[in-house]
């Protein structure tokens, strides 16, 4: 094969991936090229590129979607090369072609080895002529009782969109449709598929690396079981306590897999292991995979330059190199665990993270995270000799960051590190299902950080009046100072000034650190106070993150919500209402009325409490804002006293 050198490289993504792969191409002394949307225009990854291209729009569709203007944006920038990334069009047949119509290197797999792939039922073909072992399809049209539980999964998906777990024959036929108008919605294409539903199986897979001279190489193995709504949240590699012998049969399906359809570049393959220990074949993502830093520490790889060089046409050498040590990675996103995985959207003012671990991430202190993308801020990644260490030297991290202005899963994603099964490497996709409620019960007490934050903004801005400075003067006893503050529904009254909290001592307090002596031990308080915000955010490794609300001495009259009044969490679009649903109709507590779309996921708008819905101010193509009302439910026990 023809080496071909680059010299400049597009990346057709944005966000953490692209700021990663703009990392590895300037160490290789590759220029960089960005692309955008405008709600993008001052993202790390367009600041951090040579160059960048607007793509006018917000929506993804008319943006990172849109093929055409990407190759029109890489040929004006005189990049040579696209990289993919993950997402968006990283795994689209057609785009890769016209990349290389183009006369451009497109730095990914040949573009019929993405065809094979791409959907999911036709790749479990392919993987059955190769004798890969995998789960078979069930005939939705033909199943029985004994056939459930059911995995609904969308042929041309990924990332969770378009999978339901269906555990009875009575609600497949609903839950199908739902699936297909989630898929289509997010890949354009309906095609829905049903196979077996492993309870308690682990999600295991081999990332491999392949030229163009016949050589693949299995990168040894990677657990990704503690997933959300099908979406990975941690992964270490390697997959801790399999056997040998199930190693060697998940490399030689990866690799058969590679082989089958003459595979170039960096991709994944995906395993479910059941719990007796069997393995079976469930997708190949043709791709770099978000978890990819984990198999990098362990194997001391750089695999985005590998990418390049296999791009190149250069040869991998007949080997790759020996593992060392255990890695794993957590994926920081902007959501509330505890109200049914929530996205968050706002100012990101601070995101500091102890050293000694890797931090892949999109934003800088001051970034807004929006509505139309997905919320993960960082991925953090451990490497240790032992995997003990490595989840020790991680939830350690975790729990020493700072960050403020948005919720965040950061107490989940320590608790999970923590938990005797995480501990003890018992791993399985069911992990949050079982673990949820105990994981995001009991918001720590915010009792030291309201004090912290009271002294904090008692304490004179630099540059104040000398009297400020002083502490002020009076010529009368000054009365008891308080303050109340509520944080995670929690009120707080807080004296500072005398401080009256019994084994607390103030040893300095400034506008943002506080340091205070708590039963004979010092403890570091950092507070956040952001201009034109009335929040302040607080942080300590000895009390966790708190964001704080000061509670105004008076109310206002107007700050009133009727009851029963269902308002949107966030902003984004209804893509789907309840059939049927009309001003009249009698609901149940907990019933779905409607379905929002925003930052890639669907949210379940749930009825509050059984009684009739009198009002519905939303439908199906709606753009709602946060706090827009959607309906209004009237209680039945209202009904009655009425």
């Amino acid at each position: 094969m023809t080496r071909t050198p680059l010299n400049s490289v597009l990346v057709a993504n944005r966000g953490e991936i692209a700021v990663r792969v703009f990392r590895t191409a300037r160490a290789l002394g590759l220029a960089t090229v960005a692309v955008h949307s405008d709600p993008d225009e001052n993202a790390l990854h367009v600041r951090d590129a040579d160059a960048a291209v607007r793509l006018p729009g917000a929506a993804p569709a008319d943006t990172y979607l849109r093929g055409d203007l990407i190759i029109k944006a890489a040929l004006a920038a005189g990049a040579d090369a696209v990289h993919p990334g993950y997402g968006f069009l990283s795994e689209n047949a057609g785009f890769a072609r016209e990349v290389r119509a183009a006369g451009l290197t497109w730095i990914g797999p040949p573009p019929e080895a993405i065809e094979a792939m791409a959907s999911k039922t036709r790749a479990k073909e392919l993987m059955r002529a190769a004798g890969v072992p995998l789960l078979e399809p069930v005939d939705p049209a033909t199943a029985t009782t004994a056939d459930f539980p059911l995995l609904l999964k969308a042929a041309a998906g990924g990332g969770g969109r378009g999978m339901r777990v269906v555990r009875d024959l009575g609600s497949l036929e609903q839950e199908w449709r739902a699936a297909s108008a989630e898929a289509r919605s997010a890949f354009g294409d309906g095609e829905v598929f049903a196979e077996p539903y492993v309870e308690r199986g682990r999600h295991v897979e081999v990332q491999i690396l392949a030229d163009a001279h016949g050589t693949v190489w299995a990168l040894g193995t990677r657990d990704c079981s503690l997933q959300r709504r099908h979406q990975k949240v941690i992964e270490e590699s390697p997959a801790p306590g399999l056997p040998a012998a199930l190693r060697t049969t998940l490399h030689e399906a990866a690799v058969a897999a590679a082989r089958a359809v003459s595979y170039e570049g960096a991709g994944t393959v995906e395993f479910l292991v059941t719990a007796d220990g069997r393995a079976r074949f469930l997708e190949m993502n043709t791709r770099l995979q978000v978890e990819h830093p984990v198999t990098e520490a362990v194997f001391g790889l750089d695999l985005v330059a590998l990418q390049l060089r296999v791009a190149e046409g250069a040869a991998l050498p007949p080997l790759p190199p020996e593992p060392v040590g255990h890695a794993v990675e957590a994926r920081l996103y902007a959501e509330d665990p505890a109200r049914d995985w929530r996205p968050q959207t706002g100012v990101l003012h601070t995101l500091a993270v102890p050293g000694g671990v890797r931090v892949d991430t999109g934003f800088t202190d001051g970034d807004t995270v929006g509505i139309h993308y997905d919320p993960m801020l960082a991925k953090v990644v451990a490497h240790a000799p032992t995997r003990t260490e490595a989840v020790r030297v991680l939830a350690a991290a975790l729990a020493g960051a700072r960050i403020h202005g948005l919720t965040t899963n950061r107490e989940l994603l320590v608790r999970s590190l923590r938990h005797p099964d995480f501990v003890a490497a018992q791993l399985d996709t069911g992990f949050y299902e079982r673990h949820l409620e105990a994981l995001t019960a009991g918001a720590p007490d915010a009792t030291l950080a309201a004090l912290a934050a009271a002294l904090a903004e008692a304490a004179p801005a630099p540059g104040a009046p000398l009297a400020a400075r002083l502490g002020g003067w009076r010529n009368v006893r000054s009365q008891p100072q308080t303050r109340r503050y509520t944080a995670a529904g929690t009120e707080y009254e807080v004296r500072h000034q005398p401080v009256d909290h019994p084994g607390v001592r103030v040893l300095s307090a400034g506008r943002e650190r506080v340091l205070l002596e708590v039963d004979g031990v010092r403890r570091v308080f950092h507070v956040k106070h952001p201009a034109n915000k009335t929040e302040v955010y607080v942080d300590s490794a000895f009390g966790g993150s708190h964001t704080l609300t000061p509670v105004p001495r008076f109310t206002d009259p107007e700050d009133r919500t009727a009851p029963g009044s269902l308002l949107a969490p966030m902003p984004g679009t209804v893509v789907r209402v309840a059939e049927g649903l009309a001003p009249g109709s009698p609901v149940t507590a907990g019933q779905p009325l409607l379905w929002l779309e925003a930052m890639k996921m669907e949210h379940r708008i749930l009825a509050p409490a059984s009684g009739t819905l009198t009002a519905l101010h939303a439908a199906t193509g709606q753009q709602v804002e946060f706090g827009a009302l959607l309906a209004v439910v009237q209680e039945a026990q209202e009904e009655t006293q009425a």
